[in-house]
């Protein structure tokens, strides 16, 4: 499935889910709490969106430490976390920012990122997210979660959305 590319002109905002798409979904066990792995490009990718102008959000339907140090490390605007029903944060979100869904982006991998992915100007998904969201996503990564699919959708966003070329 091929990027449309007039469906990022007016992007000013990408929104990510975390497990499957920051990450690849595996934890492990430190001993006192689980942990993720996180992708050093996808966090370049980000960073340089924040640069370039756009706002970023992360919600998630964790709820975890390691969550909450990786977000405030790239600095991403907003964060909503505990919610497995991400509309009420996804309304929030848009209040908050003064940001329209037909300004955002939404990368997500599950059932719980659908009306997300359906309401954004743009909605991505990663190579092995459930079927349901395969079907209604606009762009799937050729990279996996958690090795470089939202660098992937960051670079076009860069190249091709609301503040291409700053």
């Amino acid at each position: 499935m091929g990027i449309e590319i007039s469906k990022l002109k007016n992007i000013k905002m990408l929104v990510l889910d975390v497990d499957g798409v920051l990450t690849d979904t595996r934890l492990w066990f430190d001993g006192k709490e689980w942990r993720r792995f996180f992708s050093i490009r996808d966090g370049v990718g980000i960073k340089r969106l924040i640069d370039s102008g756009y706002k970023t959000a992360v919600i998630t339907g964790s709820k975890a430490e390691d969550i909450r140090a990786r977000v405030k490390s790239l600095g991403i605007h907003y964060f909503y976390e505990g919610a497995l029903d991400k509309g009420p944060s996804f309304l929030q979100l848009q209040k908050e920012s003064g940001i329209a869904p037909h300004e955002m982006a939404y990368i997500g991998d599950d059932i719980f990122d659908i009306p997300m992915i359906q309401e954004a100007a743009f909605g991505a998904t990663v190579p092995e997210a459930v079927d349901e969201v395969l079907e209604i996503a606009d762009y799937v990564t050729r990279r996996p979660g958690g090795c470089g699919a939202v660098r992937e959708v960051c670079d076009y966003i860069y190249k091709h959305g609301a503040f291409a070329g700053r």
